[in-house]
Formats: C-alpha cells, structure tokens, sequence
C-alpha cells in the first residue's frame, strides 16, 4: 500500500527513541506521529481519516502498553516495541491481537516489514469501517415505518406476514419494501440481507440507529464504541 496514505502512530516515553522511530519511518516513506503517553495518544490521535497502525512502548508513564492495547480493543493493528519484553508479554501481546513485538535496538529492514503488515491490516480495517458507515448512513435514511418493514423483511418473512404483525395492509408495505431497497442501494433481497450480515447489524440497530462516529482515539477506545469487523 502507499504509505503516504496512513498514518504511524508512535507511542514512546522516551523522547529520544520516539524522535528516532519517527526519523528511521520517515527515510522509509511513513508518515509518522509521534506521543510520549498514553493519554496523550488517546487524547490527540486521529484514527479515523485513515489508515493507521501503531508502534507502541511496553513500559509508559501511564497505562501500560498492554492496558492501552486492551482499552482500544482490535480497532487499530499494533506493532509492540520494548526493551523490556519477555516472552511471557509478548505472548500475552500476540494473544490479544497484536501485530507484531519487536525488541529495541530495532533493525530498519525489521521495522519497515512490520510497520508494512500493520499497515495493510490497517487498510482492511479502515475499509470495511467505512463501509459500514456507508451502510448506516442508508439506514438513517429511513423512516421509523421503514426499518420496521426491513427488520421483518430481512428475516425472510413475506409481504403479508409483515403486514399483519404491523397491522398494517400488504399493498402498504409493498410501498415501504420499495422504498426501503431504494434507499439502501439493494438490487434484490439477498443483497439486503448481505448488506445487514455483512456488517454484523443488529435487528434493534434497524429500528434504532445511532449517528456513526469518527471523532480521535479517546472516542475510539471507548467501550462498544466501534463494530467488531475482523
């Protein structure tokens, strides 16, 4: 991918190490940003507009690496970089998700492979985030009736059966099924129903859509406050 289109995201309290990450990513084409805590991070970083993954410190003056690596939960790819790593850590690391754990001194050629596998998990992940923004935004195009009707019409249920549990007439909700597969850009059923399995929403997600968010890391790391995409 071209990483002039991501972003690195170094963690580190010690600012002669982050300055010279940041250097070495830099002769290599990354853009790099470059925080001395957690908090600061978590306060200032934007995970949003792109592509992003993260080279992070094991031992910080805040939460630990581990803890921040816990509190942001899958929704950006982490690279873990210490000179205090033990097997035990790293482990742990790797079962929670991380990229990769790399041990300072860090070769260029070591730096560069990770930071580029982070990176392309980095771009899956941003992709199917902005696909389903996309698909949220359809569905707040809908009117409460509609979701009903696509709540029961992605269940497989009939016309009919729909119209009686709303109580409403078949001829009706023909009029909101076709709407609804206007307004969410669906060729037939099963691409409806695609759409909604795809992306993991839920049947109250339908009636009750919440706006998307994409505001910086703190945001981000809040719990539930983004899907699970894989």
């Amino acid at each position: 991918m071209n990483s002039s289109t991501s972003t690195v995201f170094v963690v580190d309290d010690d600012e002669h190490v982050r300055n010279a990450l940041c250097r070495l990513l830099r002769s290599g084409g990354y853009t790099a940003e470059a925080y001395g805590s957690a908090s600061a991070f978590l306060d200032e970083a934007d995970l949003a507009s792109a592509p992003a993954c993260l080279l992070l410190d094991l031992q910080l003056p805040d939460l630990s690496g581990i803890e921040l690596q816990r509190r942001l939960d899958g929704i950006v790819p982490i690279v873990f970089v210490s000179a205090h790593g033990d097997m035990t850590t790293a482990v742990e690391a790797m079962k929670a998700g991380a990229s990769d754990f790399l041990t300072k001194p860090i070769d260029a050629r070591v730096l560069f492979d990770a930071t580029s596998k982070a990176l392309e998990r980095a771009r899956q992940l941003f992709e199917q985030r902005e696909q389903r923004a996309e698909i949220q935004r359809r569905v707040e195009k809908l009117t409460p009736r509609e979701r009903e009707v696509m709540a029961l019409v992605v269940t497989g249920r009939p016309n009919k059966l729909v119209a009686d549990e709303l109580g409403a007439a078949e001829k009706t909700i023909k009029i909101h099924r076709a709407r609804v597969m206007e307004k969410m850009q669906a060729n037939s059923l099963a691409d409806l129903v695609r759409l909604m399995t795809t992306f993991d929403f839920e049947l109250q997600e339908l009636l009750s859509p919440e706006p998307s968010r994409t505001r910086g890391a703190r945001r981000h790391a809040e719990p539930h406050s983004l899907p699970h995409t894989g």
